[in-house]
């Protein structure tokens, strides 16, 4: 009999049959287990098959053996990384071998009998991007299997691990101590991205599909139909490139132009077709070449290879559902549904219905992302920052959202569950009464009027007017419709949009920022250049406003003709220099001559102002402040730019505390230059929606603020129960610190006075 060779008959599909064929078997698991290995071992031309599945301790257990000693099953255990099994599972990689005793990762065990064994080959049994098990196969010869053979050995093993996971080769007692999929409960600490409580089923956000057929009947057909798929998903990419219709909105233009490098590569599209000739269904090649580079980019060092991973999990998941033909907008949800995500985009939330949707969590993204700024919107209690929070779920499993802690608890026991229920209710109480605080004038204990208006960016964000008691709408973003959107809006929509906005404030005021978009923030149907290093600091907002004239005008002239007879705050964002707002002004000017050419009506009374977030505006506050009818300090983007620290990057946004002397200092000195030249001043950034850090706003002299909907009613409950006069005595005292916070400080202060923080 030759030595290796590969399969007896070519492609692995005679011996994924065999398999199936002995795991539908009515015998005991192990006598299935051992005909299994006993079949690979024959197929292969190998004297030596073994499959080892990891235990809960993290162990790997010889389960079953052909051509090792067979008392050595179940007996021989390898530690996390021992021996090559365990370098195998640990690298989640195939090892080939010519001569494996040489190898340093090489482990003896007598009991097992290996030692005449030299040519070594192991693939790991991949769930989730996980190694939950290794199959291995030897030979006597000194010998290098080629790589038809690794391929086939790797698709063997992931029909394996399918199988050991499904329970269809082993049964629950087998299973029982093995860690192929969490069960127990269990706690994970990550970061608060929008306050709240909330409980329920998992549902995965483009949850990877779990092919029905594994083995294909007729390979051409398969082939066909994964090229045919490719094509599709190839083709909607270019649509959404030159901005046509396409399925990828809010997706940014770098991401896109990934993604098509991706769908373009051909190590990808070989790896598939080579999968499908192997045997397998189109998707089911797609699941495996999926969890091979998942487990391959996951352990990359590097930060930006192992963003890649995102990419292509994003375009295997897509390509699934190409091949599907799944429409992820109808999905049916639980009445309670969590979702639970790696990343996601503003888009993808707003794609699910919020009746259903109680809560949120994601592994990654930051507190000044998009979908925590738009789920803070929604009322939607998410934590992100929750490191492997993927790989220990299952659609369907029960978890806990705790988004006053930044925890979510996993398959959470009754008492835990009781604890949260209770904790729900007394929010419910205060929300209960905050509500009754809607219609009481915001004014301190000493008579101060304070003006207490909601940020809002969505049409949902409407309701919230009237539920909160807001004044107004003190910061609308514009850009979330242009991120939404397949195409850029026409003038027409936008219009509409505005209209609809003034006319749900009715005799409120409404404070619309214009574009807040670039950097970070690229439109998928915009065309740019080249890729910014630092976008935070590129070419963003009113900056690629004024580089693009005519997008601006467009925006411009939609809120004109919105706000026909009324008043209208239009406000600009990132000035970073007097210049620019001249320049931004000037456009309105250009839009209000087009409108009066053309006999169009025009608003009532126009204001136009200024957002304070860039430094270098606070030592030329003397020659800006007299050319705006109003500013607004946007406290996220001052600070970050202040202490040069990213505040959508974890690894530095908690470097500094709003709540130090710098910052407040800073806060003070543009309070004092409008106060001496009578220009309107707000806060809109979210230190405005936080009572401790409001109350600190009121000692510096603010009295208008612009919050989240969540943070109404609890600065407001802090409003009624301050005495400013007071208060600005004691924070006098404390702006002279040379402490990097004085949190504790000020929160003592307010303790002191009776403040309700």
């Amino acid at each position: 009999m030759p030595i290796g060779g590969g399969l007896t008959t070519r492609g692995p599909r005679n011996l994924l049959r065999q398999i199936r064929e002995a795991m539908a078997g009515a015998a005991p698991a192990q006598e299935r287990l051992d005909r299994v290995v006993r079949t690979i071992a024959q197929s292969m031309v190998a004297e030596v098959c073994s499959i080892y599945l990891r235990r809960a301790s993290g162990e790997l257990e010889l389960f079953a053996t052909e051509g090792l000693n067979r008392e050595a099953v179940h007996n021989t255990r390898l530690r996390p990384g021992e021996g090559l099994v365990g370098e195998v599972a640990r690298m989640a990689q195939p090892i080939s071998l010519s001569d494996a005793p040489s190898h340093p990762s090489f482990a003896y065990r007598p009991e097992t009998g290996e030692d005449p064994y030299h040519a070594f080959l192991g693939a790991p049994l991949l769930r989730g991007g996980r190694a939950i098990g290794v199959l291995v196969v030897q030979n006597r010869a000194e010998r290098r299997y080629d790589p038809d053979e690794v391929e086939d050995i790797q698709t063997i093993a992931m029909v394996l691990a399918e199988t050991v996971a499904s329970g269809e080769l082993l049964g629950q007692e087998e299973l029982r101590d093995v860690e192929v999929a969490p069960h127990r409960p269990e706690r994970l600490k990550g970061q608060k991205f929008a306050d709240g409580l909330a409980f329920g089923h998992v549902i995965l956000h483009e949850a990877p599909l779990a092919p029905e057929k594994l083995l294909s009947s007729d390979p051409v057909l398969e082939e066909m139909k994964l090229n045919l798929g490719l094509a599709d998903l190839k083709s909607g990419i270019d649509r959404m490139l030159e901005g046509g219709q396409g399925k990828l909105a809010g997706q940014s233009f770098e991401v896109l132009e990934t993604y098509r490098m991706f769908a373009d590569d051909r190590g990808w599209n070989r790896s598939l077709v080579e999968a499908v000739r192997s045997g397998l269904t189109a998707e089911a090649a797609v699941d495996r070449v999926r969890n091979e580079h998942r487990a391959r980019f996951a352990k990359a060092r590097d930060p930006y290879i192992k963003e890649r991973l995102h990419d292509f999990e994003d375009l295997a998941n897509r390509l699934l559902r190409v091949l599907a033909g799944d429409n992820p907008g109808q999905r049916e949800l639980p009445d309670d549904a969590i979702l639970v995500a790696r990343n996601l985009g503003p888009a993808d939330l707003l794609e699910y219905p919020r009746e259903t949707l109680k809560g949120l969590l994601l592994e990654e993204g930051s507190a000044a992302s998009h979908a925590a700024i738009v789920a803070r919107a929604l009322g939607i209690p998410c934590v992100g920052r929750l490191m492997g929070l993927r790989d220990r779920l299952s659609e369907g499993d029960l978890v806990i959202v705790d988004g006053e802690t930044g925890e979510a608890h996993l398959r959470p026991r009754p008492d835990m569950l009781d604890s949260v229920q209770s904790r729900m209710a007394v929010r419910d109480q205060r929300q209960a009464e905050f509500a009754k605080l809607r219609d009481v004038p915001a004014v301190t204990a000493d008579g101060t009027r304070i003006s207490l208006l909601t940020n809002a960016g969505l049409a949902v964000d409407l309701e919230n007017l009237d539920e909160t008691g807001a004044e107004g709408i003190g910061l609308f973003r514009t850009e979330f419709q242009f991120m939404v959107s397949e195409e850029l809006p026409r003038l027409d929509s936008q219009t509409a949009l505005y209209k609809l906005v003034l006319d749900a404030a009715g005799d409120r005021p409404v404070t619309f920022r214009t574009l807040d978009i670039g950097g970070d923030k690229v439109l998928p149907y915009m065309e740019t250049t080249e890729r910014e290093e630092n976008p935070a600091l590129g070419r963003r907002a009113i900056r690629l406003g004024l580089d693009r004239p005519s997008l601006l005008r467009l925006q411009l002239r939609a809120l004109l003709a919105a706000g026909a007879g009324r008043e209208l705050r239009v406000m600009f964002p990132m000035i970073a220099t007097v210049d620019e707002f001249r320049a931004a002004r000037e456009l309105v000017d250009v839009e209000c001559d087009w409108a009066r050419r053309r006999g169009r009506p025009l608003p009532a009374l126009l204001r136009v102002g200024a957002m304070i977030e860039c430094p270098s505006v606070l030592w030329h506050l003397d020659a800006l402040l007299p050319l705006t009818d109003f500013v607004s300090v946007g406290s996220n983007d001052l600070f970050q730019y202040m202490y040069a620290a990213d505040r959508t990057n974890p690894l530095v946004s908690d470097r500094y505390d709003p709540l130090s002397p710098p910052a407040l200092r800073a806060l003070q000195s543009i309070q004092k230059a409008c106060a001496d030249t009578g220009t309107p001043v707000s806060v809109c950034g979210e230190l405005a929606g936080r009572p401790l850090e409001a109350f600190a706003l009121l000692t510096l002299g603010f009295t208008r603020l612009s919050a989240p909907a969540g943070g109404v009613g609890p600065v407001k409950r802090m409003i009624l129960s301050a005495d400013l006069t007071a208060a600005k005595r004691g924070m006098a005292s404390l702006l002279g610190s040379s402490a990097g916070s004085i949190r504790n400080e000020i929160e003592s202060l307010a303790r002191k006075l009776n403040v309700v923080v």
